[in-house]
C-alpha cells in the first residue's frame, strides 16, 4: 500500500509538470507497466483528477481542469516562488486577494519543509521593500494573528502606538481587516477590558501560547476599524453631507478616508477626521460632487473664505 500511495503522488506529480505523457512514458518513469499506469489514472479520476486520454500514436495524458482545484504537488523552487509572491500580496493587503492571500500563505508556511523555510526566511530577511520601514507587515505575524483568529486563541504581543510609546498587549483576536493597502487587528484587549483596533505594522514579538476562549460578540469589525482610523487622533471631526446616493459616494470616497452612512435616497452623510482645513477643503471640491459642510463651524467659515476669494479672482 505504502509502494501504491507514493507511485500515486509520483504520477501526480509528472502529469502536473508537463502537458502531456504517453503511457509508455508513465509506465518508463515509474518503472511499472503501461496498464499499472491505466489503472492509477483512474485511482486518481476517482480522486477528482480530470485526466483526459487520448488515443492513437500521438496519444497520452493529459491533466485537465476540473470543476474544483484538487490538492497540487510542487518542485522546491515552485514552493518558494508562490510563498514569495503570497507573501508580498498579503503583507500589503492588496485589494480584493488580501485575505485569500494570507489563508493560502498560511496553508502552505505549515506544509514548508524546514529546509525551504530556512531559505525562504533568509530571502525574506536580505529583501528591500520600497515601503516605509514603519509600514513593513511581518508575514510570520499575520500567520499567526489570522491562526489565533481562526482558531479563538488569545495572543501577546509588543505594541507601538501613533505617538511612539511601547506597550505589551494580552488580546482575544476577533478579526484581521484590511485597507488603504494596511492591515489591522480587531481585538478585545484583557488589560483594558474594551474592543481596540491595532495596525499590525506596530506588531511584534507575536507569541500564541495556545490559550482558548469563547468569542465575544462585535457586530462589525470593519466599520470599527474605518472608523479608529478616520476620527481618531484628529484635532476635528467634518460632517459633511454629500447631495449624491451612498452608493455612488462610496465609488470615490475610500473606506480610510471617512465613514458613510445613508442620510435618505439621494443624500450621504460623510465623517471623517481633520487636522489641516485647506487640505479637506481641496479633498472635498476634489470629488466633484455638490456638498455642505455642517461641522464643525471653523471649517464652514474656511470654505465661506476659500469661496470668497475663488470668486474674486475668477468672476466677471
Amino acid at each position: 500500500m505504502p509502494d501504491s500511495a507514493a507511485r500515486l503522488l509520483r504520477l501526480l506529480g509528472l502529469l502536473q509538470r508537463r502537458a502531456s505523457w504517453s503511457g509508455a512514458e508513465l509506465a518508463e518513469r515509474l518503472e511499472v507497466d503501461t496498464r499499472t499506469v491505466r489503472r492509477d489514472v483512474e485511482r486518481l479520476r476517482a480522486l477528482g483528477y480530470q485526466i483526459d486520454g487520448i488515443t492513437g500514436a500521438a496519444g497520452g495524458y493529459h491533466l485537465g481542469g476540473g470543476t474544483d482545484v484538487p490538492p497540487m504537488l510542487f518542485e522546491d523552487d515552485e514552493a518558494m516562488a508562490i510563498a514569495v509572491v503570497l507573501g508580498l500580496s498579503a503583507g500589503a493587503a492588496l485589494p480584493g486577494i488580501e485575505r485569500s492571500a494570507l489563508t493560502a500563505l498560511a496553508k502552505l508556511d505549515r506544509l514548508l519543509p524546514p529546509r525551504l523555510r530556512a531559505q525562504l526566511a533568509v530571502l525574506r530577511h536580505a529583501t528591500v521593500s520600497l515601503v516605509p520601514p514603519s509600514e513593513v507587515v511581518s508575514t510570520e505575524s499575520l500567520i499567526l494573528l489570522a491562526g489565533a483568529c481562526d482558531n479563538h486563541q488569545r495572543a501577546l504581543f509588543s505594541y507601538r502606538a501613533h505617538d511612539g510609546r511601547g506597550s505589551e498587549r494580552r488580546v482575544e483576536p476577533h478579526r484581521l481587516v484590511a485597507t488603504d493597502r494596511r492591515w489591522y487587528l480587531v481585538a478585545f484587549d484583557l488589560e483594558r477590558e474594551d474592543w481596540r483596533t491595532f495596525r499590525v505594522d506596530r506588531i511584534s514579538s507575536v507569541q500564541v501560547p495556545g490559550h482558548t476562549f469563547v468569542p465575544r460578540p462585535l457586530s462589525d469589525p470593519a466599520k470599527m476599524v474605518a472608523e479608529g482610523i478616520t476620527t481618531s487622533f484628529y484635532t476635528h471631526t467634518a460632517v459633511v453631507l454629500v447631495k449624491a446616493p451612498l452608493a455612488e459616494v462610496a465609488t470615490v470616497i475610500a473606506p480610510h478616508v471617512g465613514v458613510l452612512s445613508e442620510a435618505g435616497p439621494a443624500n450621504t452623510l460623510l465623517e471623517f477626521g481633520i487636522d489641516n482645513f485647506a487640505w479637506s477643503a481641496g479633498y472635498l471640491i476634489g470629488l466633484g460632487l455638490e456638498f455642505e459642510v455642517r461641522q464643525p463651524a471653523a471649517l464652514r467659515a474656511y470654505m465661506v473664505t476659500l469661496g470668497a476669494h475663488l470668486s474674486e479672482a475668477h468672476g466677471d
